[in-house]
């Protein structure tokens, strides 16, 4: 196995990563960041990103990433594809497995991983993802103005996501597939007093229809057994997201679900050394601009650290 030495190692490549490296590199930290099996993040699978500042006519989320990877690299960062299988944080520099074939020693870590919205298992989502069918009301609800769209799920995720396209949208269908929601009281009183927002109970999605885009979705009553097509033209999938912080879970502290749980106010986690940024450690806002925010944060906080530690 091969090994090396480096002052800050970054895990994942999103727009936290990235900007954890440009603010890394010009600290003059020489930073390597790994991709990760998903180069660029969740934004690579998303089409339109119109609400980053800076684009003012809005950009095509891969074309997004290479402009981040672009001036990370700009600056020194080491861009490198793989994917961390394995931590040690009980030794410092700490130690993370690269591909299970490669060794690095980090005097400090940056965590980067993001979460992974977690889908029904259509192959129909699957293929007309980005052609309608979303996991973020607040990054696309906007091209649905005035349009008729459905949203699946039953928890506070699945009724924010429905009273924000309410806003925007002519008709919104949250399907709930039991005969009541997880959501909060206060929630299931603010969708269910939405005028235009039809809640259809014990609705199950059998397919999601069109050809190259979405035009209706396909349910199923799992009372009556009865089908019927809502013609639609945006399906949003809001069951949740999982933090992809598996391999960390011996040794950080995470809450329930899995998200790092960071000191408020910074990106540190409860291993001195070890950072956490963007949607791994974030359960609330998942947008880019947040991310590339604690990406910043994490970065500032990886240079102090090592300025204390006389490693800078």
């Amino acid at each position: 196995m091969t090994q090396e030495t480096v002052k800050c190692l970054i895990i994942g490549s999103g727009p936290a990563g990235y900007t954890a490296a440009i603010y890394a590199a010009r600290a003059g930290l020489a930073p390597v960041l790994y991709t990760g099996n998903q180069p660029g993040g969740q934004l690579t699978i998303t089409s339109e990103v119109e609400n980053y500042p800076g684009y003012a006519q809005g950009i095509k989320g891969p074309e997004m990433m290479i402009d981040f990877q672009t001036q990370a690299e700009r600056f020194g960062t080491q861009v490198r594809f793989g994917y961390a299988t394995s931590v040690d944080f009980s030794v410092n520099p700490r130690r993370i497995i690269i591909d299970e074939s490669h060794e690095v020693l980090a005097h400090t870590v940056i965590i980067c991983t993001g979460a992974s919205a977690k889908w029904l298992g259509l192959p129909s989502e699957q293929r007309l993802n980005s052609h309608g069918v979303s996991a973020c009301a607040v990054c696309d609800g906007f091209f649905y103005r005035g349009m008729d769209v459905a949203v699946v799920g039953g928890g506070d995720t699945a009724a924010e996501e429905a009273s924000y396209l309410a806003k925007l949208c002519n008709k919104v269908y949250l399907l709930v597939r039991k005969g009541e929601m997880r959501a909060s009281k206060i929630m299931q009183e603010r969708v269910k007093s939405l005028p235009n927002l039809e809640i259809l109970w014990h609705t199950e999605t059998e397919e999601i229809l069109g050809a190259h885009e979405v035009e209706a979705v396909r349910v199923r009553n799992t009372q009556t057994g009865e089908r019927r097509e809502l013609p639609i033209k945006g399906f949003f999938v809001a069951i949740g997201h999982q933090p992809n912080t598996d391999i960390f879970h011996n040794w950080l502290d995470l809450d329930t679900v899995g998200y790092i749980r960071t000191v408020p106010g910074t990106t540190r986690t409860n291993v001195p050394g070890v950072f956490a940024a963007g949607d791994a450690q974030d359960s609330v806002y998942r947008q880019a601009v947040t991310a590339a925010g604690t990406g910043c944060m994490a970065a500032l906080d990886a240079e102090r650290y090592l300025a204390a530690h006389g490693l800078h």
